[in-house]
């Protein structure tokens, strides 16, 4: 073999060995893009993916606080028309007080305290029915006035025991019944 053979040799083993490590890198070269362009839309959709579940859940969050804050101002303005209602049944009993019907009504209350406390009971009730409750419950009316709408108070004689059978006490122990009546 010749030099020139030998260097010939060398230039072509050189050459295809150049053309080998060439195609290699564009193979490698491509193939780093194409990992790295599937790597960027992975990571664009996991993105994407985890935005809209941010979102879907900010948006039950804040359709929930306001479905919260709606039955919060619903309840707060039933509330607060049951309360106008509640003092629109407070008027109607001062009301009922100046009424021809009321001396009955004191009349059988009496009645019921003295069937539920005994004969000896002491009799109170508002400054206003002081004269009309002297007159029904006799020597067992205590003049002292009591801070109520109407109706009357009765005690036993030893203070033991007490019935409450103002309008104030039974409005408040029917208070429920009434919230149900006036929804």
């Amino acid at each position: 073999m010749s030099l020139e053979d030998l260097v010939e040799e060398i230039r072509r083993r050189g050459e295809a060995e150049l053309q080998s490590i060439t195609q290699a890198r564009t193979t490698e070269t491509a193939r780093i893009v194409a990992e790295r362009d599937r790597r960027v839309a992975e990571i664009r959709t996991e993105a994407a993916r985890a935005t809209e579940v941010e979102v879907a859940r900010e948006r039950a969050q804040r359709l929930a606080a306001a479905k919260l804050q709606s039955r919060k101002q619903l309840y707060e303005a039933r509330e607060k028309r049951l309360a106008a209602a509640i003092d629109g049944t407070r008027e109607l009993l001062e009301q009922y007080t100046t009424s021809s019907a009321y001396s009955p009504t004191l009349k059988r209350m009496l009645q019921t305290a003295t069937d539920a406390l005994g004969k000896s009971v002491r009799v109170m009730g508002r400054a206003e029915d002081a004269a009309l409750l002297a007159k029904i419950a006799g020597k067992t009316f205590d003049p002292t006035p009591q801070p109520i709408l109407g109706g009357l108070v009765a005690e036993t004689s030893d203070g033991s025991r007490r019935l409450n059978l103002s309008f104030d006490e039974l409005l408040r122990l029917r208070e429920d019944r009434v919230r149900e009546l006036l929804a």
